[in-house]
C-alpha cells in the first residue's frame, strides 16, 4: 500500500491582495490523475471567505501536478465554491470565458526577494543604497545577482512539477527577478501562476527570505517596481495578418481603461507613472515595440505580418492571472473586428 500527500492549494478572500492557503490530505493508493481527487472543504470562517456560524467553503480541485519538494506527493490547485456547489465571489478563475482555450497567455512574473530580518531586498547594504539600478539586470557575480540560488532552485522545482516556466532572468533592481510560465488556455495559465507562486514561497521558507510581489516596494526612489506583464492572443491575433485588425483589438481597450486597471492589482497608481518603462495609469496608449506603452506590439509579431500576440504591460506583480486574464478575453471578444 503507498499513501500518497496530496496539497490541496486555493486563494483566500483577503483584500485587496489574496493570499495563497494549503493543507495536506493522506491518500492511499492514489492514482495520479486528477479526475480521482475529491473535492474538500475548509473553514472559511479564517480565510475571510464565510461566517463561523455557516463556515464551510469547498474545495474543488482544477489542476494536479507533482510536489518536486517531497517524495510521493502532488500539488491541488483548487477553486472555492460556496456549500451549495456555486463560485465563491473571490473565485476569479471561474469567471473566465475561455471553455475552448482559443486564448493563450504567458505571464511575466516580477518579483523581489526581501530578507526577514530586514524587511529590504537581499543584498541591500545595512547601511545607505545599494548602487543605482541597472547592472542587476541579467546579471552575473556576487555583488549583481542576489538570490541566484533560490531563482535556480524555483526553476528546476517548476520544471520537475510539470509547468511550462520558460525561462527566468534578474531584473533591474537588487534582489529583483522574474519567471515567464506560458499555457494554452487562460485558466491553465492562471493555474500554472499559483502553483509557482506556491513553489517560490516554500522554496523561500528554507533561505529567511521571503516573496514581495507588492508593484513598487521601494516607494518612490529610482528604483523599477515589479509587474506581471501579460502576453495573450486568440485564433485571431494569431493569423490575422492585418494591422488593421491589431489595431481595432487594441482600441477596444480604451474606453475600458478603469475596468483594467480595477483588477490589475492594488497601488498600481505608484507603478504606473510614465516612468520607469511603465505607461501612466491615467493614459492608453499601444505601440510596435513600445515598453512605455500600456499596450505592447511586440516586434516578432509584426515581422511575422501581424501574426502574434499582443503585451499588456500594465498589471502588477500582485495582480491575480485569472481576474487579469478574464478581463483581457472579454475585452478582446468586444474589439470591433469581431462583432
Amino acid at each position: 500500500m503507498t499513501k500518497s500527500k496530496l496539497e490541496y492549494l486555493w486563494l483566500d478572500g483577503y483584500k485587496p491582495v489574496q493570499s495563497l492557503r494549503s493543507k495536506t490530505k493522506v491518500e492511499k493508493d492514489f492514482s495520479g490523475n486528477l479526475a480521482d481527487v475529491a473535492n474538500w472543504s475548509f473553514d472559511g470562517s479564517s480565510t475571510q471567505q464565510a461566517e463561523g456560524g455557516n463556515s464551510d467553503c469547498i474545495l474543488k480541485p482544477v489542476f494536479l501536478c507533482p510536489d518536486p519538494l517531497r517524495r510521493n506527493a502532488y500539488f491541488v490547485m483548487c477553486e472555492v465554491l460556496e456549500a451549495d456547489g456555486t463560485p465563491h465571489e473571490s473565485n476569479g478563475r471561474a469567471t473566465i470565458d475561455d471553455d475552448d482555450n482559443d486564448f493563450w497567455f504567458g505571464f511575466e512574473q516580477e518579483y523581489f526577494l526581501f530578507d526577514v530580518d530586514t524587511n529590504m531586498p537581499i543584498g541591500w547594504p545595512l547601511e545607505g543604497e545599494p548602487t543605482e539600478q541597472g547592472q542587476y539586470y541579467c546579471s552575473v557575480g556576487a555583488r549583481n545577482a542576489i538570490g541566484r540560488e533560490i531563482v535556480d532552485k524555483h526553476m528546476d522545482a517548476c520544471i520537475d512539477a510539470g509547468l511550462n516556466i520558460e525561462g527566468v532572468n534578474a531584473e533591474v533592481a537588487i534582489g529583483q527577478w522574474e519567471y515567464q510560465i506560458f499555457a494554452k488556455g487562460a485558466k491553465a495559465a492562471g493555474d500554472q501562476i499559483w502553483v509557482a507562486r506556491y513553489l517560490l514561497e516554500r522554496i523561500c521558507e528554507e533561505y529567511g527570505v521571503y516573496v514581495e510581489y507588492h508593484c513598487k516596494p521601494l516607494g518612490d526612489g529610482d528604483w523599477n517596481g515589479s509587474g506581471m506583464h501579460a502576453n495573450f492572443s486568440n485564433t485571431l491575433l494569431r493569423t490575422s495578418g492585418k494591422k488593421e485588425d491589431y489595431e481595432a483589438v487594441c482600441e477596444a481597450f480604451r474606453p475600458v481603461v478603469k475596468e483594467h486597471i480595477a483588477v490589475y492589482g492594488p497601488d498600481n497608481d505608484k507603478r504606473l507613472t510614465g516612468l520607469h518603462e511603465t505607461a501612466s495609469i491615467n493614459d492608453f496608449s499601444y505601440g510596435i515595440s513600445d515598453r512605455g506603452a500600456s499596450i505592447r506590439i511586440p516586434i516578432a509579431t509584426v515581422e511575422a505580418g501581424w501574426k502574434g500576440w499582443l503585451e499588456d504591460r500594465r498589471p502588477a506583480s500582485s495582480a491575480d492571472p485569472y481576474k487579469v486574464a478574464s478581463r483581457i478575453i472579454k475585452t478582446v471578444k468586444s474589439a470591433a473586428v469581431l462583432a
